[in-house]
């Protein structure tokens, strides 16, 4: 028979050899470019909520291939091309330059960026990748420079969620002296015939997809541990209330709490609210609080499925842990291609490119943490 640890256990290697390929995919698909500075290994470990010493592993498996070097005192880098020319170089004459602004080149948005650069990639076009850091006066910053770089048209993904006035932002943004399209974003309030053009997740589906299975598997009391002021809470957070709704779920009070960071504690406490109001399942904004949420269950004596279903949203690092995490795992890299190609249309049009609004929806990625899989369909 095999252990518990045995049959929780996902991964056939070490989180280190995991995390090393997926950096090598990241380095691959041209998220940080030949001579580019990887993020710190502290940085790199809270985003992927891994520890410090698995990203070191992970990098060191790098440097050893020679795709990323160490300098002793300034980081690690990608191994610069042996031919590569200078960045000041700019494109090619006749050459496409795209600029893409991101708010993050660790976390969600790298698959993003990936599937933007293979479409500009087959169409001869070049990128101008920058992040935000999820801050506006970084933002800004960068939205001049990318402009002052000479780029032909715009991917924007606006910290909208950090401002006193974003529906004013993107009414800005048409003053513009070039196309644009906004990418996981949308505009909040906009008039009948606002003329931004958006690719984005359907995040409120992808959270129904996710209440739906759980009530299929016979949960009728689920909660719902989520965030607030994050590019995205308000949607999921809208999803989950409206799902619950549509599916007759009993939501006692106590198991829905969002709120901007959880720590441990908090976390602890909002289990021990759930195993008291007879709580079977929850679903959590984000795969870093959804493991704390099942190492803590654990902790307290609840078994994961089986006492506590969980299922949590974004697929980042949600495989990555003994009870791998069933969740709502968003379109990255067809939401980053779909708008640059819509982007393309735009500047072929011109003046007369009409406005596109579109929204993929999520899969529902099923694993060991809501103690089911999706059966098989009938013939």
């Amino acid at each position: 028979m095999k252990s518990a640890r045995e049959k929780d256990s996902f991964l056939q290697r070490p989180k280190y050899l995991h995390l090393a390929n997926r950096l090598r995919v990241d380095i691959e698909n041209g998220l940080w470019a030949p001579g580019a500075q990887l993020p710190v290994e502290r940085e790199l470990a809270e985003t992927l909520a891994v520890s410090v010493n698995t990203v070191r592993r992970a990098v060191g498996e790098l440097v050893a291939e020679g795709i990323v070097q160490r300098r002793q005192g300034s980081g690690t880098f990608v191994t610069p091309e042996a031919s590569a020319p200078p960045e000041s170089a700019g494109a090619p004459e006749g050459r496409r330059l795209i600029g893409v602004l991101v708010p993050s080149t660790t976390y969600y948005y790298p698959r993003v960026v990936d599937g933007v650069q293979r479409v500009l990639r087959e169409a001869g076009a070049g990128v101008v990748l920058a992040s935000s850091k999820y801050d506006l006066g970084v933002e800004r910053d960068e939205l001049r420079a990318m402009l002052d770089s000479g780029v032909q048209g715009l991917l924007l993904v606006p910290n909208l969620h950090l401002m006193s006035d974003p529906q004013g932002y993107v009414d800005g943004l048409r003053e513009l002296p070039l196309p644009y399209v906004l990418v996981e974003r949308r505009p909040p309030a906009p008039e009948p015939d606002d003329p931004t053009s958006y690719v984005g997740t359907d995040h409120s589906g992808g959270v129904c997809l996710a209440l739906r299975h759980l009530h299929g598997l016979g949960h009728q009391r689920v909660g719902h541990l989520g965030r607030r002021r994050t590019g995205t809470s308000a949607r999921v957070a809208q999803g989950f209330d409206e799902a619950a709704a549509l599916l007759g779920l009993d939501v006692v009070d106590g198991s829905v709490a969002r709120q901007e960071g959880w720590a441990a504690a908090e976390i602890a406490a909002y289990v021990r609210s759930c195993a008291a109001a007879g709580v079977t399942a929850v679903f959590c904004h984000g795969d870093r609080d959804a493991a704390a949420l099942v190492v803590e269950a654990r902790r307290q004596g609840l078994t994961v499925p089986d006492d506590l279903a969980v299922v949590a949203y974004d697929d980042e690092v949600a495989e990555v842990g003994d009870v791998p995490l069933t969740a709502v795992s968003p379109p990255k890299a067809e939401v980053g291609a779909l708008a640059a190609q819509l982007l393309l249309r735009r500047l072929e049009a011109g003046h007369d490119a009409l406005c596109h609004r579109a929204e993929i929806q999520p899969r529902l990625v099923v694993r060991a943490s809501c103690g089911a899989v999706r059966p098989a369909a009938s013939v």
